[in-house]
């Protein structure tokens, strides 16, 4: 089920919010179990202390805060699969992947640290950060998303 919009120009596809927040809910979930394996200090300081709810270390503050912003990009994936027509399992995991890799260029490795150190967060990391692990995450969220929305578009 997608929103179309009519336009003087013609229909603008805009993808299916709800497959969106689907595939966003599980990739975040999938990354965040990546975090705490790997580092989970990220997850348990860094992501709540954007909010300044950290310290003291709390990973399931940073869980929901971090799913929370995996929904939130998820829906923008469902407008950008719709507005580029990106139909079929392969396209939409191949553009999840793409949009898995551009969250962490514009979030992760230059919005994060720069917000970490304007609230006075801890586990603020220096500016650009394009963290090896960090970009494995956000591959690994954006292929679940990608994989999700697949199944759920023609469901939800």
């Amino acid at each position: 089920m997608s929103t179309t919009t009519e336009t003087t120009r013609g229909t603008v596809e805009l993808g299916n919010w709800r497959a969106g927040v689907a595939g966003g809910i599980a990739g975040g979930l999938v990354m965040g179990a990546l975090m705490i394996v790997m580092n989970v200090g990220v997850i348990a300081v860094a992501i709540p202390s954007l909010y300044t709810l950290a310290p003291p270390e709390n990973p399931l503050v940073g869980l929901v805060v971090h799913v929370s912003h995996g929904a939130t990009l998820g829906v923008a994936f469902a407008g950008l699969a719709g507005l580029l027509g990106a139909d079929g399992v392969a396209k939409r995991v191949g553009l999840g992947v793409g949009w898995g890799v551009a969250t962490w260029v514009g979030f992760a490795a230059l919005v994060m640290p720069v917000w970490l150190r304007a609230v006075g967060s801890p586990a603020s990391p220096p500016f650009p950060n394009f963290a090896p692990p960090s970009l494995l995450w956000h591959v690994v969220y954006g292929l679940v998303l990608g994989g999700v929305y697949s199944i759920a578009a023609d469901k939800l």
